[in-house]
């Protein structure tokens, strides 16, 4: 029997299993997405009941060699409080990507310490655009990770290097390209750039936010539509449940 002690990792989502456990898939920094049943987490005497939460550092222990393995063990790593409000939905779209994006047991150590960034930046309640600009950053990290982000810096089709101020669109199927008359969002090439350098940095998360940040409200938007439009394509859905759970709740705020 295979047996995994003292791992990082992240609730990423749990459900029922019977009438005493529960499900959880988590996200560890050597394992990847792994999948773990809880034996009697739901008892008012579990140890489980209070820590498999999501957004919290865990230290987790597991064993088997069955798709679904045991869990033996899961204590909070500390340092971080539960995100709330807006900053938990984003939370929650970021457990969704790696959800539906990753496949099991595919580590990715790099975007696994980009995922605690980001969960350090929502728990922190930083300024709205600081984390909506984090947000942008492990969108880009989760593509690229996952391969699916065409290179930042040139042209997708022709490998052509991009000119700072032509303008160029990220579509699904076509990657990087110049932008036509009618695309409604786009960045310039320099921004482009600035990106791609951004992601090969040694704190990606970091560098990228940075690089995000430096985008007008206007670039902001167009890169948030393009990736929106990335992300759905890949996911091969209209809409993210977390994104539509945001809009719906938007709706209910406006007067």
């Amino acid at each position: 029997m295979k047996r995994v002690v003292h791992e990082p990792g992240f609730v990423l989502h749990r459900y029922d299993w019977s009438e005493s456990s529960v499900i959880v898939e988590a996200f560890t920094r050597a394992h990847g997405r792994v999948v773990l049943v809880a034996k009697g987490a739901k008892r008012p005497s579990s140890n489980f009941r209070s820590v498999l939460l999501p957004l919290q550092p865990l230290v987790l222990a597991w064993g088997g060699d069955a798709e679904i393995r045991t869990l033996k063990s899961a204590e909070w790593g500390g340092g971080l409080v539960m995100p709330s409000g807006d900053a938990l939905l984003s939370g929650y779209y970021a457990n969704e990507l790696l959800m539906r994006l990753l496949a099991r047991e595919d580590a990715h150590p790099r975007l696994f310490d980009a995922y605690g960034a980001l969960v350090h930046v929502l728990a922190t309640g930083e300024a709205e655009a600081l984390a909506a600009s984090a947000l942008r950053a492990f969108e880009l990290l989760v593509l690229r990770e996952t391969g699916l982000l065409p290179l930042l810096d040139a042209q997708t089709l022709t490998f052509a290097p991009l000119q700072d101020d032509t303008r160029y669109r990220l579509v699904a199927e076509g990657g990087l390209r110049a932008a036509h008359a009618d695309d409604g969002a786009w960045l310039p090439g320099a921004q482009w750039r600035a990106l791609a350098g951004a992601l090969r940095d040694d704190a990606p998360l970091t560098a990228t936010l940075q690089a995000a940040a430096r985008l007008t409200g206007e670039q902001r938007g167009h890169l948030r539509q393009q990736l929106r439009e990335l992300l759905h394509y890949h996911c091969g859905v209209g809409t993210l449940r977390t994104r539509q759970l945001m809009m719906d709740l938007q709706g209910l705020q406006t007067p």
